[in-house]
């Protein structure tokens, strides 16, 4: 019998997928309560009310239908190979919506191409450009499907991505948010090998997600990996305007009103890294940092601020992004004696007017203003090597689980 493991708030549990196999769920302290689940067909999962839960792949359960937006502004040669990796997904029905931002290359001729031949392609043009966030709203506004992906035009859909993240959001419908690894690659490569098979999941409560969020101040999501359950956006809403961080509020926003998943072991996305992209033009570790705060003050502004949890949450998330702060002016003077022009952006960041705050900037800017002899050096080297061993550690687990911290 082949099975692959789940992983349940933590609690592991065998799902069996052979035909007629039961699935016993975790008896374990803490673990969440699961009942037991019957295979009726390949696929298909039921649960003591009957209802059918699983992936669609038995004829009696339909295929889950997703519908995936393409934002495009001027990236016509890459749009055919994002709008391809959607229309070749097994498993599940997809159509896509292309949405040109009044492109000035050939972005809505390929387009216009692909809708011609397929018709699970739509194009909706904008006759003046609207930017990233109205563009996605434009195509969340035509979006029919069960689930919604949100596919920036110069990345693309592993093999069978869809048809991973559905499985399990089918299997637990309190999720909203299912995303997994992403793969990244350098524009002008071949496309590196994408990992296939799903090993095991984890469902996270919504606000334990969004509070370990809060506790590391960072986003752990690229944004082709995700896919969204379409009746929890329509609660929430689409995207804010926000310059570079509206896929992470809006993350953030779906997870305090649902649960999220995500899936271990197979690769979800391939996201292309080049000059051209509006990260890599506009954004440095000061303009991240900022965007970052916006975020989550745009975050707690909303709906969400309302939540049992959320005045903690805040506290928390602000505090982290002021000791982040403070550890990037350092880092700044070991690295570069603090003469910087990134020094002196984050200088002009929002910092907190606490005691602890305010004395420790003045003494990182006292150390700047001093001139450094061996002792200074052999502390900042030894300093810059802990980061850099932290930012090692931090990578491997999100590489393995999707998350920063254990």
């Amino acid at each position: 019998m082949s099975s692959e493991t789940a992983v349940y708030y933590h609690r592991t549990l065998t799902l069996p997928t052979a035909r007629n196999a039961v699935v016993r769920p975790s008896t374990g302290r803490g673990a969440l309560a699961v009942p037991a689940e019957i295979t009726t067909g390949i696929g298909t999962v039921r649960d003591r009310t009957g209802t059918a839960v699983g992936n669609g792949t038995d004829a009696s359960v339909p295929l889950a239908t997703v519908t995936v937006v393409i934002p495009c502004f001027n990236y016509g040669r890459f749009l055919h190979g994002a709008i391809t990796s959607v229309l070749s997904q097994d498993g599940v029905e997809v159509d896509v919506v292309v949405v040109d931002d009044c492109s000035t290359d050939d972005s809505v001729l390929v387009a216009e191409e692909l809708a011609a031949a397929d018709g699970r392609v739509q194009v909706v043009r904008h006759v003046r450009n609207g930017g990233a966030v109205q563009t996605f709203n434009d195509g969340l506004a035509e979006a029919s499907g069960e689930f919604v992906v949100r596919l920036d035009a110069d990345d693309l859909l592993t093999p069978g991505s869809l048809a991973r993240a559905v499985r399990l959001a089918r299997r637990f419908p309190s999720v909203g948010l299912v995303y997994g690894h992403p793969v990244h690659f350098t524009d002008g490569q071949q496309l590196p090998p994408a990992r296939d098979r799903a090993t095991s999941w984890t469902v996270w409560p919504g606000a334990s997600w969004v509070q370990e969020r809060c506790a590391d101040g960072r986003n752990v999501i690229t944004s082709a990996e995700v896919l969204m359950r379409r009746s929890v956006v329509d609660r929430v809403g689409g995207q804010r305007d926000l310059a570079h961080t509206h896929d992470m509020e809006m993350w953030l926003r779906l997870a305090s009103f649902s649960d999220v998943g995500y899936v271990h072991g197979a690769d979800q996305a391939w996201h292309r890294d080049h000059p051209a992209s509006l990260s890599a033009r506009e954004v440095d570790i000061a303009v991240d940092l900022a965007e970052r705060r916006l975020a989550f003050s745009t975050l707690f502004s909303g709906a969400v601020g309302s939540l049992p949890w959320a005045a903690e949450a805040c506290r928390t998330v602000s505090d982290r992004l002021d000791r982040e702060t403070l550890q990037l002016l350092s880092h700044e003077v070991d690295a570069n004696g603090g003469t910087s022009p990134v020094f002196a952006r984050l200088l002009e960041l929002e910092l907190t007017p606490t005691r602890r705050n305010l004395t420790s900037r003045d003494r990182i800017l006292r150390r700047a203003a001093r001139s450094r002899g061996p002792a200074d050096r052999a502390m900042s080297l030894g300093r810059r090597a802990t980061a850099r061993f932290r930012r090692v550690r931090e990578f491997r687990t999100w590489h393995q689980n999707g998350v920063y911290s254990r």
